[in-house]
């Protein structure tokens, strides 16, 4: 009798694989787009900085005149009772949130909207910014630290400044306890075991089969069965 891999078991579901949403403070992300905005700006006060459970960055509370409350992506230097400001007469400067048309180029940015209004999709992991590299007919071009420049609208939405919390990849986790209430909650199943290291029951990798690495598998093999390299285009050594 085998042994259903970790994959396959996160497949059924259950309560050691069913993601802590009841943890989670509320959607993170910008509230919809206010009259004001678009030629104006409205003001909003940070009331406090708070910790989600299964996220790196910090998530900061602000509340506007008319007392409505948001939760948002805190950029570095951020602090309670700070006043931001929405909108597109904002001035470009650390913590207010801006459509992209009207922050200047090179300047680092976070938490930035996929399309207008979505509230923010790309550049909130801890540590994590873009610049804005130019403005052009077709959009607004933002570079990535990976080097990638993707399009904007430019009525996309976003923060000056980094995301907060950068170094915390440079803390040491000591010991295998942390690391595995971390990624608990993530909903990740921790320590992840390499198949080769298991015995034959629990993978097909085990027993010492594949010494070297896995075999290469068909696209169209049986969830047990497809494990390691996947449908390679080629195999053995590259030809001169």
């Amino acid at each position: 009798m085998g042994k259903r891999q970790v994959l396959q078991r996160r497949g059924r579901g259950g309560s050691v694989f069913k993601a802590p949403s009841w943890r989670r403070m509320g959607r993170v992300m910008y509230p919809a787009v206010h009259q004001d905005e678009k030629t104006s700006s409205v003001e909003f006060i940070i009331k406090d900085i708070v910790h989600e459970s299964g996220r790196g960055a910090p998530v900061a509370v602000a509340v506007n005149k008319d007392g409505v409350s948001s939760l948002m992506i805190a950029p570095e230097g951020l602090f309670v009772g700070q006043r931001i400001f929405y909108g597109a007469a904002a001035p470009a400067s650390h913590g207010n949130v801006l459509p992209l048309k009207a922050i200047p180029e090179g300047a680092l940015i976070c938490n930035i909207e996929g399309r207008a209004g979505d509230g923010g999709k790309f550049v909130r992991s801890a540590g994590g910014y873009a610049s804005l590299v130019s403005h052009t007919h077709e959009g607004v071009l933002c570079m990535f630290p990976s080097g990638a420049i993707k399009t904007f609208n430019s009525m996309c939405r976003a923060t000056i400044g980094i995301v907060a919390s950068g170094g915390m990849t440079e803390k040491p986790m000591l010991k295998a306890g942390a690391n595995y209430h971390k990624w608990r909650a993530r909903s990740i199943k921790y320590p992840l075991v390499r198949g080769k290291a298991m015995s034959p029951y629990a993978h097909p990798h085990g027993g010492g089969s594949h010494p070297k690495g896995s075999t290469p598998v068909s696209r169209n093999a049986p969830p047990g069965q497809k494990v390691g390299i996947i449908a390679s285009r080629r195999t053995g050594r590259r030809k001169k």
